[in-house]
């Protein structure tokens, strides 16, 4: 008795599907390794050439033994500092150019930033240039207002410097604080030079 021609065509069908050549499998391992190798070389490189350039970039200020009465506080990440406008010119030297966590503490004799994994740095108020909220730093893209940018001075060059609270609602609070701290420094400053000249002028008549 012949069979069904369907169970004929069950019996010559293949059971299972061809197995992937191992060759290829490995070719394209290898392939893929050798490439983010490389990429990952040109990245260190990249790396390495920035921290020579900025190798005469002078040491950073290092926080007072006192200050005042801390004006806000907050934990965060630290994202990283750039060229002032220019978000994606990292600065490398010192550590800057190392993610890491971070406490921030402004007071009236400028802003402390401590990092537990990094180097720690100290920003006077007399070298504060201005704050504000963004949304991209050396590379790192965040959600409007996910970065407070703190800009300032050092060694004859400005610097953005991109943090990123634990709590990112407090970023407005911090570039409104720093705002008025730069004011207040710059009146006093102001008055201060003012009373200088006055007082210089009336020794002068008075030696006259």
């Amino acid at each position: 008795m012949t069979a069904p021609t369907g169970w004929n065509l069950l019996a010559e069908a293949p059971h299972s599907a061809p197995v992937t050549h191992v060759s290829d499998t490995v070719g394209w391992t290898i392939g893929l390794l050798i490439i983010v190798g490389i990429v990952y070389w040109l990245m260190r490189q990249g790396w390495q050439w920035r921290k020579t350039q900025q190798s005469g970039l002078a040491p950073l200020p290092v926080a007072p033994t006192r200050t005042s009465e801390p004006i806000l506080e907050l934990e965060g990440k630290y994202v990283g500092t750039t060229t002032a406008g220019n978000w994606l010119d990292r600065i490398v030297a010192h550590h800057l150019g190392m993610r890491s966590l971070v406490e921030l503490t402004l007071s009236a004799e400028g802003l402390t930033v401590v990092r537990p994994a990094s180097t720690d740095f100290f920003v006077p108020v007399a070298a504060l240039r201005g704050a504000r909220t963004d949304r991209a730093m050396a590379g790192k893209v965040m959600p409007e207002g996910g970065l407070l940018v703190v800009t300032w001075a050092h060694d004859g060059q400005e610097l953005d410097t991109g943090f990123r609270a634990d709590h990112p609602d407090e970023h407005e609070s911090w570039v409104t604080a720093i705002e008025l701290l730069m004011r207040a420094h710059t009146k006093v400053t102001s008055d201060s030079t003012s009373s200088t000249s006055s007082t210089e002028r009336t020794e002068s008549k008075e030696g006259a």
